[in-house]
């Protein structure tokens, strides 16, 4: 017979908690381990698949369920192969944004202003080519915030305007455009299926909503100039 671990020396070998295993192994990264009684025991084997699952879902961020298809052993290697290519495609887009926001602080290092937000002459140009404000054309950006609040025209029957629907991004490393979310300007990941995305997360698309609504409000009881109440 094997030797074999209980649950808690097999979580500690990775610096995890036995509640990570057990979740992992309900989210069907790990397979179920032997048991005696109602305790899990974990072999050699085992082990070396809990630590597959580390490299996956700890250092690589996977999604579980993309996860699976490496730390089980249940499909071929092209499958799992296929699923760990597309997540060094997804981490170079992360590399890159993580780039540019770096490059972006280094900036700011030197920079000799005391207000860099006030008195920087290049952050105008950053902001156009790095935020969502270069999606609105007008130069001035108080011209530029008023702009920002008109409606576009529908695409169909969709509630997104055509401008959010556009994907915006820089081109990745496989020669595709990194689709940007239209609200926050991160970066988007890809669909699971259906429609591309819009948004990055539920929050953005109702700021999107919330900002379509005022809107009217904002186009017809404005006036330009006038200080708010």
């Amino acid at each position: 017979m094997h030797e074999r671990v209980h649950i808690g020396a097999a979580a500690a070998l990775y610096g995890l908690t036995p509640a990570t295993l057990r979740w992992w192994e309900e989210q069907a990264v790990l397979p179920h381990p032997a048991r005696a009684g109602d305790r899990r025991l974990y072999d050699h084997r085992d082990l070396r698949r809990i630590g597959m699952a580390y490299l996956c879902c700890v250092a690589g961020n996977m999604p579980l369920s993309r996860a699976a298809t490496v730390t089980t052993g249940a499909v071929g290697h092209q499958t799992w192969q296929a699923a760990v290519n597309e997540e060094i495609l997804r981490l170079g887009r992360e590399i890159a944004r993580l780039e540019t926001a770096r490059d972006q602080l280094r900036h700011l290092l030197h920079c000799t202003d005391d207000d860099p937000a006030a008195d920087c002459p290049y952050l105008d140009d950053i902001l156009v080519r790095h935020t969502p404000r270069g999606r609105v054309g007008e130069a001035d950006l108080v011209a530029a915030a008023r702009a920002a609040l008109r409606p576009r025209p529908a695409r169909g029957r969709r509630d997104e305007t055509a401008a959010e629907t556009e994907p915006s991004g820089d081109e990745t490393e496989d020669g595709s455009l990194a689709r940007r979310c239209a609200t926050c300007a991160g970066v988007l990941q890809p669909a699971r299926g259906g429609r591309p995305r819009i948004y990055c997360s539920p929050a953005c698309r109702q700021r999107a909503y919330r900002r379509r609504a005022a809107a009217p409000a904002a186009e017809g009881g404005s006036i330009a100039g006038s200080a708010p109440p």
